[in-house]
């Protein structure tokens, strides 16, 4: 079924045009590169997989209950609304939050593979085109494997999110060319890690699971490679040019908190958006929510050099700044580990049903 029949309200436009400014550059420099980021590389080629083949597809999905959500976590639990609320309507209240979600994560990953070609554009070193050109790849495999789950799986979409477009927009628009990285790579890829974490940690079915978790193996990649190329660009910056960066920074992650709440499922229950916007900022759920996402992002930030005084002041106010000691390696090698055990455990468990199926053979066989 073709997409636009799935939106539950249509697209704006069609296809949005981001003017592209910045310069393409090449270079010449075939020899040397960075030792770490031609190991990235390495790993990007090395780790290369087909999510039609280690997916496992033909789990079911109840659409009503796609990700096994609990009553309590819904925005509508313990309002004026949740009593006239039939099972049927709790249902749907579901799928329209699974939908809304892994929507942003679909449009995210397509924006995540345009910035990606952006950068082996226009980024100046030929090591870290090298990996950009991975992670295009990456990022196209990742929007294939939303786009099915949400076709084939829960059989519904929302548009993008308003300031998730303009996040986006201004990443693309800026002729810098660092800032598709600060952008992408940092607020954008580090606020879908932190979701993406939170839905695999918690979720009881095994789809959503096992495709986020392959998922965030690839993304903690990504993140490596947006640390190592900013680092070492953002020691050579002005102090003006770094605040420059910094603003971004904090915008765009005030922009994340306040408006990323999934208010338009709400106001498809027919709640007028203002209270829609009220009982989202009550959820307690949404509170710790906003809290984890920024569990990726701000020791990502500090790490690269960008903590100046202001920037620490908007995430005292955020209620964020202790997550700058947080040990963002950990987190990554964490990420593969899960990648990896969910892959011992169906290859073990195929293996199983392999050998079953022979004993059977020779049983019948043999009677």
């Amino acid at each position: 079924m073709p997409t636009n029949d799935l939106y539950v309200n249509a697209p704006a436009q069609p296809v949005w045009e981001v003017p592209a400014t910045g310069a393409a550059r090449f270079s010449w420099e075939y020899d040397d590169g960075r030792e770490r980021l031609l190991a990235l590389y390495q790993k990007g080629k090395d780790k290369q997989w087909d999510g039609a083949t280690r997916v496992d597809w033909s789990l079911d999905v109840d659409p009503y209950d796609p990700l096994g959500t609990p009553d309590e976590v819904l925005t509508l639990h313990g309002t004026r609304h949740w009593p006239k609320l039939t099972e049927k309507d709790k249902g749907e209240l579901r799928r329209h939050y699974a939908a809304w979600n892994f929507s942003q994560f679909l449009h995210g990953e397509q924006g995540a593979m345009v910035c990606a070609a952006r950068i082996v554009e226009s980024v100046p070193d030929l090591d870290a085109k090298f990996y950009s050109a991975t992670q295009t790849m990456d990022e196209a495999r990742h929007a294939e494997i939303f786009g099915r789950f949400l076709h084939e799986k829960v059989g519904m979409l929302y548009p993008v999110n308003d300031d998730l477009r303009s996040l986006l927009g201004d990443t693309l628009r800026d002729s810098r060319w660092d800032m598709p990285y600060l952008g992408m790579q940092v607020l954008i890829e580090g606020l879908a890690l932190a979701a993406f974490g939170m839905i695999r940690d918690t979720t009881d079915k095994p789809l959503p699971k096992q495709i986020l978790a392959y998922v965030m193996q690839d993304e903690a990649r990504h993140v490596a490679f947006g640390r190592m190329a900013l680092r070492d660009y953002y020691k050579q910056l002005t102090d003006a040019e770094l605040r420059e960066r910094e603003e971004f920074v904090i915008e765009g992650c005030y922009l994340m908190r306040d408006r990323l709440r999934g208010v338009e499922v709400l106001e498809n229950f027919g709640i007028a958006r203002k209270e829609a916007e009220e009982l989202s900022e009550r959820s307690e759920f949404l509170h710790l929510f906003r809290k984890l996402l920024f569990s990726r992002i701000v020791p990502c930030v500090k790490d690269i050099g960008l903590w100046g005084e202001r920037l620490q002041k908007a995430y005292l106010d955020m209620g964020v700044f202790d997550l700058g000691d947080s040990n963002l390696d950990l987190l990554m090698t964490q990420d593969e580990e899960i990648a990896e055990a969910l892959d011992r455990e169906r290859f073990a468990t195929e293996e199983r049903e392999r050998v079953a199926e022979v004993e059977r053979a020779i049983e019948e066989g043999a009677g």
